[in-house]
């Protein structure tokens, strides 16, 4: 029997081992296979991290033989052994998953430094200082990583010491303030965690990668995985690396760099290096970063390397590449390669750029651009002419503009928006620890860091608005104060954020809705190309909105909600009048009156979408919403129709029922009140047929809802169609109505094929059927859905994501069904899943001719049909 491989050297591995060798890995053996400069090193697996977590922390059989044997051959290869006093071998340890998750796990540098092994540096390289600042930064790494300590112990210690000597900057302290501190260190971390600090490098590896592997299941990463949708089953690889330093002076840096800007898309280098610095430094915001471009002018010959290498990659990759890397006493040695991430605009414009440069073609461009960083394009952008009160200025780290009140912690903004409120979270420097702050609030303010930081690269995936690193604001989150010159801000304050310029704006700014243009609409028409059959209608119900989604490109209506036209103030009373009513003649006198406005409306969406269907639900919910509940409301309307209080108190409580999304409504409602059906049927065809004489086409689609029994429909069906043929005759003409249902209801899944011998049409209505599906209530379900997403009881809210196992298979069967009765019925759908991209694509294998969304979602819900259909068709 073959032994399971759990470790690879980077010479053995390549880029699409990604599953097991995780994104940072894989990248790192194909970077070793072009010959690039990486610093020898082996990935302990994916499988090896499944095993680890799934047999109680314990590592599998086998591994820890590989990994020695592996590391004999590193020190082979560097002719340095790990805890050699004299002139020891340093590794880096690394997270690495399949998907990128920035700064979510964890990461030890300079392992193999102890009390003996730091001054075999020292002399080695002539250079002490160099050599307890890397021990120092061990020593810290690993007693939070590895044990758990909080960082701030150990800068809070620097701190002091910096005071005690006189000392500002880090860079200014010596070799023996490095080793005082690295005592100081050792002290703190035998007081906090019981235990001294292990001086055998053997025990720091097996504990460190122990730690690595534990990292996959840290609340931060977690909450990633959350945000992202990533499965919690993928596991991270741990990557062992021999140490290269930034910290060895002058000639000596390391850096963070993209290939274009993961801002604005624009080709060209864009990142940040320090000098005399290790990695966390650039990210940390500790230390003011240079623009890549500056180490043209501290090496030249490292410079021109480095742009050949990030060109090297880009076009071996397809694909816009974030580099870290490290320069050691002149020489430039590469550390990661992987996809940068960017914000929205940047996407598209990156995506078409790189077709026009050959690099990719339109199929591949509409297949890597996000859906959801489209509508992220789709979020408010400060209004032209608004006065612009600028109180600080930093760096544009992601675009956008975001309004809210000032929270000072993650936990607070997370607590906040959950009670919805806008908040713009403002920090010194945001962690990884800050993630579900950062996703909780409308944009991120800080005072340190770079447009590198952690702040801004994740702000940027996030599609939020970020001014980072505005100098001139001071934080004292223990007192919830912000400063700026004289002006003092407390938690509450209201903000306004400009992602694009870097401004930090006083006060709630108005915002406006963005419009479509450019790359946008570039990527929106390959997308059209792409999918020559399937539509994206909207859910609109107003002239205005609709014009708005055939904007975005919807080609048609998939849902007018009729019931939303009634609450307007001078239509209210009209329904509440036709309620009142004693008798059948009474309502269809006081219908008489709503049908203008119901006319009115419908016109208007006709011209909205002339030539594409519109597809009008009939009266969904139950009577008692139109109706008062308070005291004094009860009143008034009673004397607005000249009748006693308690006749009217009387009527709205035999309205009332206890389970009302399951009562008296939809087609229930229109059968034992056929009246209410005639005006709407009329004011929709009366319409139709007004435009149609005016050159408008309008295509009306009549939808029944709620049905659950054959009869339902039929019986409705036929009111409608005496209703038609009475508008054709009096219009003295004719236009295309078609006549459907929404399939809602399990029962009516079941008997889909009874149903679709009288229907035109089917739209599932996912949002009811998901709550009947599952028993859970719209209204209610928030009080445990969060709770059953994060324990991973469900996969996702199934009223945000379709229910592929259960609600989907109910919707297979209905099409199935369907379908055999009439191959041509045409079936589309309009709940809210109708815009996310996983539910598109469920309904786009099911061969749905439609999906229909919100106006603002049917950018993104075409872009997720196209990468459907090429997924399926290629």
């Amino acid at each position: 029997m073959k032994t399971q491989k759990f470790v690879y050297d980077f010479s053995q591995g390549e880029a699409s081992q990604k599953s097991l060798l995780g994104g940072k890995g894989a990248n790192l053996c194909e970077m070793t296979r072009m010959e690039i400069p990486v610093p020898p090193g082996f990935v302990v697996t994916t499988d090896a991290c499944h095993a680890f977590l799934d047999n109680e922390k314990q590592f599998p059989a086998g591994m820890w033989a590989e990994v020695e044997k592996h590391l004999k051959t590193l020190e082979k290869t560097m002719g340095k052994t790990l805890g050699d006093p004299k002139d020891p071998l340093l590794v880096s340890i690394r997270s690495g998953a399949p998907i990128s998750m920035p700064g979510m796990m964890d990461t030890v540098l300079n392992l193999g430094l102890n009390d003996k092994t730091v001054e075999g540096l020292a002399k080695i390289t002539d250079n002490p200082t160099f050599a307890y600042d890397s021990y120092r930064r061990f020593l810290q790494m690993f007693a939070n990583v590895v044990l758990g300590l909080e960082g701030s112990l150990f800068e809070k210690a620097i701190t002091a010491h910096k005071k005690k000597v006189g000392k500002k900057e880090d860079t200014d302290l010596s070799a023996d303030d490095w080793k005082v501190l690295a005592e100081e260190f050792q002290t703190i971390i035998k007081k906090e965690s019981g235990a001294p600090f292990p001086q055998e490098p053997e025990k720091q590896l097996e504990r460190s990668v122990r730690a690595v592997f534990e990292s996959w299941l840290n609340p931060r990463a977690i909450r990633y995985r959350r945000i992202n949708r990533i499965s919690d089953d993928l596991g991270t690889a741990v990557n062992v690396q021999a140490m290269v330093f930034g910290n060895m002076g002058d000639q000596s840096g390391t850096g963070v760099a993209f290939t274009r800007n993961p801002s604005t898309g624009e080709k060209k280098l864009f990142g940040e290096f320090l000098l005399n610095a290790q990695g966390e430094d650039v990210v940390a915001g500790i230390r003011t970063p240079r623009d890549i471009q500056e180490l043209d002018n501290v090496s030249s010959k490292v410079f021109a390397q480095f742009k050949d290498i990030a060109e090297k990659l880009e076009t071996h990759f397809h694909d816009m590449q974030d580099l870290e890397f490290t320069i050691q006493q002149g020489k430039l040695f590469l550390l990661q390669t992987r996809t940068g991430k960017r914000s929205a605009a940047a996407d598209l414009k990156i995506a078409i750029d790189m077709v026009e440069e050959g690099l990719i073609d339109k199929k591949e461009a509409v297949l890597r651009v996000s859906p959801d960083s489209l509508d992220k394009l789709l979020h408010p952008q400060i209004a032209p002419g608004v006065k612009r009160d600028v109180l600080a200025k930093g760096l544009p780290a992601s675009p956008g503009a975001a309004v809210g009140q000032i929270v000072f912690t993650a936990d607070r903004a997370e607590s906040l928006a959950a009670k919805g409120k806008k908040v713009i979270l403002v920090r010194h420097e945001t962690s990884p620890d800050d993630i579900h702050g950062m996703f909780a609030a409308e944009g991120i303010l800080t005072s340190c860091g770079g447009m590198t930081s952690h702040a801004a690269v994740v702000a940027r995936g996030m599609g939020k608005p970020c001014v980072a690193g505005a100098g001139s604001i001071s934080i004292d989150e223990d007192t919830g104060k912000m400063t700026i010159g004289k002006d003092t801000f407390s938690e509450g304050d209201d903000l306004t954020l400009d992602g694009a310029s870097g401004e930090v704006l006083r006060g709630a700014c108005k915002t406006k809705k963005p419009t479509l243009s450019g790359n946008f609409q570039t990527i929106l028409d390959w997308a059209e190309e792409l999918t020559p059959s399937f539509r994206v209608r909207t859910n609109a119900d107003t002239p205005d909105d609709s014009a708005k989604a055939r904007e975005f490109g919807a080609k048609g209506i998939g849902l007018c909600r009729t019931e939303h036209m009634f609450f307007a103030p001078e239509r209210i009373r009209v329904v509440q009048e036709m309620i009142l009513s004693q008798t059948e003649k009474q309502r269809e006198k006081a219908l008489a009156k709503l049908l203008p406005f119901q006319k009115e409306d419908f016109i208007g969406i006709f011209n909205a979408m002339d030539g594409l269907p519109v597809t009008i639900r009939l009266l969904d919910p139950p009577l008692h919403e139109f109706l008062p509940h308070e005291k004094k409301d009860i009143a008034e309307l009673a004397q607005s129709f000249d009748l006693k209080e308690s006749e009217v108190r009387s009527l709205v409580s035999s309205l009332q029922e206890q389970n009302p999304m399951l009562g008296h409504r939809g087609c229930r409602l229109l059968i034992t009140h056929p009246e209410v059906a005639r005006m709407q049927a009329r004011a929709i065809v009366e319409a139709a047929c007004e435009c149609h004489k005016k050159g408008i086409k309008a295509l009306p689609e009549i939808m029944i809802p709620l049905v659950g029994a054959v009869a339902e429909f039929t019986v409705l069906r036929e009111e409608i169609e005496q209703v038609v043929d009475s508008v054709f005759a009096e219009q003295k003409t004719t236009v295309p109505v078609k006549i459907g249902t929404m399939i809602e209801i399990p029962r009516a899944c079941l008997i889909a094929d009874k149903i679709a011998e009288h229907a035109d049409f089917f739209s599932f209505g996912t949002n009811d059927l998901t709550q009947m599906t599952f028993g859970y209530s719209r209204d209610d379900a928030g009080k445990f859905l969060p709770y059953y997403v994060s324990e991973r009881i469900l996969s996702d809210d199934p009223f945000q994501t379709l229910d592929q196992e259960g609600v989907g298979q109910l919707i297979v069967q209905a099409v199935e069904k369907a379908r055999t009765v009439k191959p041509d019925l045409k079936i589309g759908i309009c709940g809210e899943h109708g815009g996310d991209p996983s539910s598109i694509e469920f309904c786009f294998h099911q061969d749905f001719q439609y999906v229909s969304c919100s106006p603002f979602r049917v950018p993104v819900a075409r872009v997720a049909a196209a990468q459907s259909h090429l997924r399926k068709f290629g």
